[in-house]
C-alpha cells in the first residue's frame, strides 16, 4: 500500500484542513505541517482539536499548526470563521474540505434546518469556501473537496434537497457527496470564467477504519456501526485502504504541481492502493447540474456567501 508521497516544500503556505481533528483529516493536516505548512484546522470541539494541533505540533516539529472554532452544522459558525480569517488578511493557498457526517440512524438537522448530512457535508463547506473567496482569491489557491465512493451511482435529489418527504439516509449521504463534487467543478469553471486564479478539484479517499461510522452519541448511534468492523477487517487484509493511505488522493489534489483544475483523484482500487487521476463517475459529469446545484445552494446558504 502506498503511504509515502513526496509533497512540495509548503514554507510560506496556509492550508485550511477541516475535519482534521482525527482520521484522514488528521493525517492530511500533518503531512502539510510537515512539508513547512502553516495550518489551520476549523474544529467542532476545541479542546479535541487542540489535542490534535499540539500532537502535529510535536511530531512535525512545526508549531505553525493552529485551530479555530467553526461548526459546519451551523451557518453562523461558518460566518463567525470566515469572518474571522478575512479580518486578518492573509492569503489562503490551500482549503481542503475534508470533514463529513455518514448515515445518522434517524433524519436529524442542522441548526439552521438543513438534513444533517447535506446541511454538513455540502452546504457547510460550500459556505466556508465562499467565505473564504477573498483570501483564496488572494492566494491563488488550490481547493480540493472530498466526495465518497457512495457518489459513484445515484442523483442529487432534486425534489427533495433535505429530504423532508422520503428519508433514506443512504440517498440523502450520496445526494450529498454528489452535491459536493459537482460543486467543485462549478468552482473551478466560476474561476476560469472570472480569473479568480483558483483551482478546484475533487478527491475521495476509498474506503478505510476512520471515525465516520464509530460510536458517535451527537448522532444518535452509540456503538460503531457493522460496516465499520468489516473495514476495519478488509483494511488488515489490505483489500481497503488506510487512514494514511486515504489521505493521500486530497493530497496529490491539492499539492502535485502537476495537477490542474477540474481534475478527480482517488485510490488506485475503489477501495484502497496508491493515489491516482481517476474519470469522472457518471453524477459528476453534467455541467448543468453542476450549475443547477451551485444556484440552489447559493439560494439556501443565503446572499452573505453568494457569489
Amino acid at each position: 500500500m502506498v503511504t509515502n508521497i513526496e509533497i512540495p516544500n509548503m514554507r510560506g503556505k496556509i492550508a485550511v484542513v477541516t475535519g482534521a481533528s482525527d482520521g484522514i483529516g488528521f493525517v492530511i493536516a500533518s503531512r502539510l505541517a510537515e512539508a513547512g505548512a502553516e495550518v489551520i484546522m476549523p474544529v467542532r470541539s476545541p479542546v479535541k482539536g487542540e489535542a490534535a494541533a499540539e500532537r502535529i505540533r510535536t511530531a512535525a516539529g512545526n508549531r505553525n499548526v493552529s485551530t479555530r472554532e467553526m461548526d459546519l452544522s451551523s451557518l453562523d459558525s461558518v460566518a463567525a470563521l470566515t469572518d474571522q480569517l478575512i479580518s486578518e488578511g492573509r492569503p489562503i493557498h490551500v482549503l481542503i474540505n475534508n470533514a463529513g457526517v455518514m448515515t445518522p440512524p434517524t433524519r436529524q438537522v442542522t441548526k439552521d434546518g438543513f438534513e444533517l448530512q447535506f446541511g454538513t457535508n455540502h452546504l457547510g463547506h460550500f459556505a466556508l469556501t465562499m467565505g473564504l473567496l477573498p483570501l483564496l482569491k488572494d492566494g491563488r489557491a488550490r481547493v480540493t473537496h472530498q466526495t465518497s465512493i457512495a457518489a459513484r451511482r445515484g442523483e442529487i435529489l432534486w425534489e427533495d434537497l433535505n429530504s423532508e418527504n422520503n428519508y433514506d439516509v443512504m440517498k440523502a449521504y450520496t445526494s450529498s457527496k454528489i452535491a459536493v463534487a459537482l460543486c467543485a467543478r462549478e468552482l473551478n469553471l466560476r474561476s476560469r470564467r472570472e480569473d479568480w486564479g483558483i483551482s478546484s478539484n475533487i478527491s475521495h479517499p476509498g474506503v478505510s477504519p476512520t471515525n465516520l461510522l464509530n460510536a458517535q452519541p451527537g448522532l444518535g448511534r452509540d456503538r460503531e456501526t457493522g460496516g465499520r468492523r468489516m473495514i476495519r477487517v478488509l483494511s488488515r487484509l489490505g483489500i481497503a485502504g488506510t487512514p494514511q493511505s486515504a489521505a493521500l488522493p486530497a493530497l496529490v489534489a491539492a499539492t502535485d504541481p502537476s495537477a490542474r483544475g477540474d481534475e478527480f483523484y482517488g485510490p488506485q482500487r475503489t477501495m484502497g492502493g496508491g493515489p491516482s487521476k481517476q474519470e469522472f463517475w457518471a453524477p459528476f459529469a453534467g455541467m448543468d447540474n453542476a450549475t443547477r446545484i451551485w444556484q440552489a445552494s447559493e439560494q439556501l446558504v443565503g446572499i452573505r456567501f453568494a457569489v
